[in-house]
């Protein structure tokens, strides 16, 4: 079956399509262009898409029996604020477009339309706060709040025949390059300081596993829900262990930032589907990828 993805080509869109690959489905990369050659482990296809509300793409969905949604228009580097200076154009392309695309979809026949939103629809509650889906939401951000309404008009259009789940996801890492957590390596090798902090985590293949579950799950328990994906919480010293470790940086580590106060997010519906992230083990065999391409330094050379 064909899944049409747009956003394949980003940090977090390139792990759906490489899982959906891996799983023997015909993947159609939708996007502004065509993906380069040998981009992807597998051949795909292209398809025009824009987050234009004015624009029309439903030729996009001729061929598609599912749609994943995971593009998302922001400031390099940064959802939350991602609007800049400019929130009318960011909330346009965000919503209305997303909206737009959504509304495509089912008319074209799509069967399932899968969202990529955000922990940030649940805004800032309490620290320490449990966030299950069906909590109420108040997101303090434009990025929240875009994500939320988004989730509610997929729900609001899901039915027989076309079936809409969004998957709240938190922060994304991965063993690809470029990847999140460059800047900060670079700035620890290079004696900068790193600030502890602390935040909860799920790598970017089990996140295309959950993307796929919810292709392969029966319509009815999947069609208008919201579901948690996290895995892990860690801090910037547990990122940077592995680092220092292999590279041998003379650099002290940061200190241990309290995880005591994170709003872990309650995983318990997507996993009774039968989702089950590599926790743990999984970070710390990506952190050793990731530091071993890092040089090993050259202790004469060290400086702040």
């Amino acid at each position: 079956m064909k899944v049409l993805v747009s956003g394949g080509t980003g940090l977090v869109g390139h792990y759906i399509v490489e899982e959906l690959l891996s799983a023997g489905y015909q993947v159609i990369v939708g996007g502004r262009h065509a993906p380069l050659p040998h981009f992807f482990s597998r051949p795909v296809d292209f398809a025009r898409l824009s987050l234009d509300p004015d624009e029309n793409d439903i030729c996009a969905f001729d061929d598609a029996y599912f749609f994943v949604h995971a593009a998302f228009s922001h400031i390099e580097g940064k959802y939350r604020g991602g609007e800049g200076d400019d929130p009318k154009t960011f909330h346009r392309l965000n919503l209305d477009g997303t909206v737009k695309l959504f509304e495509e979809a089912k008319r074209a026949g799509t069967r399932r339309c899968i969202f990529v939103s955000s922990r940030a629809a649940y805004g800032e509650l309490a620290p320490g706060a449990e966030l299950l889906e069906t909590m109420p939401s108040a997101p303090e951000t434009l990025y929240g709040q875009v994500k939320l309404d988004a989730e509610r008009a997929l729900t609001h259009l899901s039915g027989p025949g076309f079936a809409g789940a969004s998957l709240r996801v938190t922060g994304v890492y991965g063993d690809r390059f470029p990847n999140k957590w460059e800047g900060m390596i670079d700035d620890y090798l290079r004696g900068k300081p790193v600030s502890p902090r602390a935040g909860t985590e799920v790598h970017g293949r089990d996140l295309g596993r959950a993307v796929r579950l919810m292709l392969e799950t029966e319509s009815a328990r999947i069609s208008g829900e919201i579901f948690n994906i996290s895995d892990i919480a860690v801090d910037t010293r547990d990122i940077l262990s592995e680092i220092q470790h292999h590279t041998r940086c003379p650099f002290p580590l940061p200190a241990v930032a309290d995880k005591a106060n994170l709003r872990i997010m309650n995983t318990a519906k997507i996993r009774a589907l039968g989702w089950n992230p590599g926790g743990p083990p999984l970070f710390a065999q990506t952190m050793r990828r990731l530091a071993e391409a890092q040089p090993i330094a050259d202790p004469s050379s060290t400086q702040v």
